[in-house]
């Protein structure tokens, strides 16, 4: 979705208050990303915290 949306890992970082080295391993697998990351990241790109960890192929929110 990062590319999706044309921002670079950098700029994800800086919106999550982190650093982009460990931004790139929670996009890479190499660690796990905190559940208050991943609700901010949902709120970014206006998606369901179930599309971004893969439980559901619908992008849009469910209200």
């Amino acid at each position: 979705m990062r590319e999706d949306n044309d921002l670079t890992q950098k700029q994800v970082a800086e919106y999550l208050h982190c650093d982009q080295s460990l931004y790139s391993k929670y996009e890479r697998g190499k660690r796990d990303i905190p559940l208050s990351l991943i609700i901010k990241l949902s709120d970014l790109y206006n998606t369901s915290i179930d599309y971004l960890v893969c439980r559901t192929d619908n992008p849009r929110r469910i209200k």
